[in-house]
């Protein structure tokens, strides 16, 4: 029979029991609340999100009714209206000297540089450039610029042109197709350079034809066609022509797919390759 020590420790350890199971049970219930929890909060962030992105008009209607923003190397507009004819504040005599000696660039291919001396100031000489998008059709305008006029005649008549590409589209900021250098890298140029024909009153915009540079007095061979917007252009690249209406429509097509560069400025996504240009004075 136990005695009252005896029966103390069974009652001791007996205790000691009872609050261990009760701690378990009370362990295992704060991990299951936390465990539910856990789950609600998964469900509730799951269905908020379900609502959020689910399309409920089936999907058809919702792309059609939704505008998306231009991408970045197409112009989100092209002006139609042609830029005011430019003119000189003060014509020019009916002859001006000429010079064109040798540039600081090598010759993307061999051409002789026009004769130094009298040119006619007088005038227009009309051009083509048969493309791989159809005939461009200048204006070239001796009264603006009779040097770039006469460099443009000398080239073409040399085939300095031909079997080259437009290598430049900007969509943006200013609108230009840029062409005229052999290599296709905006680099290259004839071996030679002329004056800037240039006056402050000069402004750029759909129709112009002007003369690409690298700096004062650098010009060349390149040129720019503005298609659309040239507002912000500085009065600092020779205006020697004009492009037909037609013509800028066929820019137009070119500059609405875009750049290659997925950008605003690069190489035209559609090809624009001259096969000769011609003239007639």
């Amino acid at each position: 029979m136990p005695n009252n020590v005896q029966r103390r420790e069974q009652a001791k350890r007996k205790l000691e029991r009872q609050i261990a199971r009760r701690a378990e049970r009370a362990k295992r219930r704060r991990i299951t609340a936390v465990i539910a929890t856990a789950v609600a909060v998964v469900l509730v962030a799951g269905g908020i999100y379900f609502l959020a992105t689910y399309d409920f008009s089936g999907g058809d209607d919702a792309a059609a009714s939704t505008t998306p923003s231009a991408p970045d190397d197409k112009p989100s507009s092209i002006p139609t209206a042609l830029h005011p004819a430019v003119k000189r504040p003060t014509p020019l005599a009916a002859k001006v000297n000429c010079e064109y000696p040798a540039g600081q660039e090598q010759a993307s291919k061999q051409v002789n540089a026009p004769a130094a001396g009298e040119v006619s100031a007088e005038g227009t000489v009309g051009a083509t450039l048969a493309t791989s998008i159809g005939d461009l059709k200048l204006t070239l305008d001796r009264a603006l610029a009779p040097c770039a006029v006469n460099s443009f005649v000398s080239l073409a008549e040399q085939g300095f042109y031909n079997d080259t590409t437009c290598h430049r589209l900007t969509t943006s900021g200013i609108q230009v197709l840029q062409c005229g250098d052999p290599s296709a890298t905006g680099r290259g140029g004839p071996g030679y350079s002329f004056k800037d024909e240039v006056f402050p009153e000069l402004s750029y915009g759909r129709g112009v034809l002007a003369m690409a540079n690298s700096g004062p007095d650098t010009n060349g061979s390149q040129f720019f066609i503005v298609y659309g917007d040239g507002s912000n252009l500085e009065a600092k690249y020779t205006v020697f022509g004009t492009v037909d209406e037609e013509s800028l429509k066929k820019v137009d097509e070119v500059a609405m797919q875009g750049t290659d560069s997925g950008s605003g400025d690069g190489k035209p996504k559609t090809p624009v390759d001259i096969k000769t240009a011609t003239v007639v004075k």
